[in-house]
């Protein structure tokens, strides 16, 4: 029987006041791309050390309420012995895990992916809530292009999701449900903002479809933007005005919390977007960030494999989290941003 009183007070506790969750979550082959990037050995060694430094920033906590982790970094443990389970917890930062296995390509659909994990997902679920983990995530990827996505790819996308969110609550965790639309292409805003709609109108669909109990789960969206190569940007409030129209239409208000991805924006322009958004007062849910490079990638830039640049690259970690704290309240300012 799910305990929806446990599941309702960890979504809660996850998108407390001036908090929100560190993504360290990335796949062996995506930490080594960005490892590599910067000439870092990408061994379990220093894998291991990178993510001990993120977890022991002093005062992390004031500004964390949730680390995701992948499935190498929940079993590991500091230099002296001690589990990054038992580190967080400690902390009273609460322990995550990703259960997706990554995208693959749609068979039959060009250019459309789905993600996979779903096979052994119940076993899985059962050994992540044993090891300690207290909520999980899944991430489906929509593209935007010519002829793209497709009603099916939506659609499959979301029982997907819904699937993995009825397992994850049937094993004693909230579920993250993350649809993410790309960035890359040249769309508008105003492509987005649709595409942005049929997704989540879909995904909350299927949500009911699977008796998934909202109150105990958390939605990761990406903010509304035009793609990345589009040469019609647009201006922060834009973004903040038209992302939030596009939930409140579509995002029931039993959900808790929408924890935003920065999805290849800066650190600097996603704590922007969050800050304005928050600044348009209240909404029927918690406005929030699960950020994973607009939070680590001045740290990890700063750390360099080497233990010596550790308390630096744990300021950089400590600032970015601050700002997107301040930013929680809509009071973030280019102040904040300069005072390290």
């Amino acid at each position: 029987m799910v305990n929806r009183t446990e599941l309702e007070t960890i979504a809660g506790a996850l998108i407390s006041k001036g908090k929100g969750l560190l993504a360290a979550d990335e796949s062996l082959p995506t930490i080594q791309k960005r490892f590599t990037t910067l000439n870092i050995a990408s061994t379990e060694e220093n894998r291991r050390a990178y993510r001990e430094v993120l977890f022991t920033t002093n005062g992390l906590e004031n500004y964390i309420s949730g680390i995701i982790m992948f499935d190498e970094t929940i079993r590991q443990k500091t230099r002296d012995g001690k589990s990054f389970i038992d580190l967080l917890n400690r902390k009273g930062i609460i322990p995550g895990i990703k259960v997706d296995k990554g995208t693959i390509d749609m068979p039959g659909f060009p250019g459309e992916k789905i993600t996979a994990g779903l096979d052994g997902l119940r076993e899985r679920l059962k050994e992540y809530r044993d090891l300690g983990a207290r909520f999980t995530k899944w991430r489906a990827v929509i593209t935007i292009g010519s002829g793209i996505p497709t009603r099916v790819n939506i659609e499959t996308n979301a029982r997907i999701l819904a699937l993995f969110a009825s397992l994850s609550q049937e094993a004693g965790m909230t579920p993250v449900v993350e649809p993410e639309v790309l960035m890359d292409g040249d769309h508008d805003i105003n492509r987005c903002e649709e595409t942005s709609f049929s997704v989540l109108n879909d995904v909350f669909s299927a949500l009911r479809d699977y008796r998934v109990y909202l109150e105990g789960a958390l939605l990761k969206a990406s903010m509304v933007l035009p793609g990345k190569s589009s040469p019609n940007q647009v201006q922060v409030a834009q973004v903040a005005e038209t992302t939030l129209r596009t939930l409140r239409r579509v995002v029931p208000a039993a959900i808790p919390g929408i924890v935003f991805l920065s999805g290849g924006q800066s650190p600097e322009q996603a704590t922007r977007h969050l800050n304005a958004m928050n600044a348009l007062g209240k909404q029927p849910w918690e406005i929030s960030f699960s950020f994973a490079r607009a939070l680590q990638d001045p740290a990890l830039k700063t750390w360099m494999g080497s233990a010596s640049n550790a308390v630096a690259a744990q300021n950089k970690l400590y600032h970015r989290a601050k700002c997107n704290s301040e930013a929680r309240y809509g009071s973030y300012t280019e102040e904040v941003e300069k005072t390290a």
